[in-house]
């Protein structure tokens, strides 16, 4: 594994999730196969991330990634993503969210692809959580850190336009050692009580 300068390997496990079990999900929800399309990557969509530190509002990339825009909208819509707990955090970093078990281990059942990353992680810049090349589910992370130097291996799908004080927030939330040693491990409860899409 290439580990980037400034980064340690439990940093860029931050970025990752095991392979999901075969059941949990969000009230139980798991499915065998990724969403068929169903936004219209013409069109504007926005999503509201109610957290229990503030709202960020994020609008959404539906013509750079097409599949994670559409796969997001339908786990917010499913209610997949309510309740769910940021698991790791990381300031200057990321935050990460996603798994409703709050170990870093949970998905939705599914995996689908990558989508080429044409921009910077640069500060409020939505990406994918990944173990590996499509290997996409439930899990992503909003860039906290100014500007962090990742490979383009975590597909972007939205960028925060409001609440960029909410994700201050969410990182500087203390945290400890997590397995492996990576200091990333929340000592308190925070969350993502609800996501709300909106279309335009």
């Amino acid at each position: 594994m290439v580990i980037l300068p400034g980064l340690t390997v439990g940093a860029l496990a931050a970025l990752a999730y095991r392979v999901p079990p075969p059941f949990g999900g969000a009230k139980g929800k798991q499915w065998n196969a990724p969403p068929p399309m169903t936004i219209d990557p013409g069109r504007r969509y926005s999503a509201t991330l109610r957290t229990s530190e503030g709202d960020l509002i994020v609008d959404l990339l539906a013509e750079a990634a097409p599949g994670a825009v559409n796969n997001f909208v339908f786990l917010a819509r499913e209610g997949y993503y309510d309740g769910v707990p940021f698991h790791r955090i990381i300031k200057d970093f990321m935050v990460q969210t996603g798994d409703p078990t709050g170990t870093g281990a949970g998905g939705p059942g599914y995996r689908f692809e990558d989508e080429p990353v044409r921009l910077r992680y640069t500060k409020g810049i939505v990406a994918m959580a990944n173990a590996g090349p499509n290997t996409n589910g439930s899990q992503f992370f909003i860039v906290h850190g100014r500007e962090v130097q990742l490979p383009p291996s975590y597909t972007i799908f939205g960028r925060v336009r409001e609440g960029l004080e909410a994700l201050d927030k969410i990182a500087e939330t203390p945290v400890a050692a997590a397995r492996g040693g990576e200091r990333s491990k929340p000592q308190r409860e925070v969350r993502l009580e609800s996501v709300s899409i909106d279309e335009e």
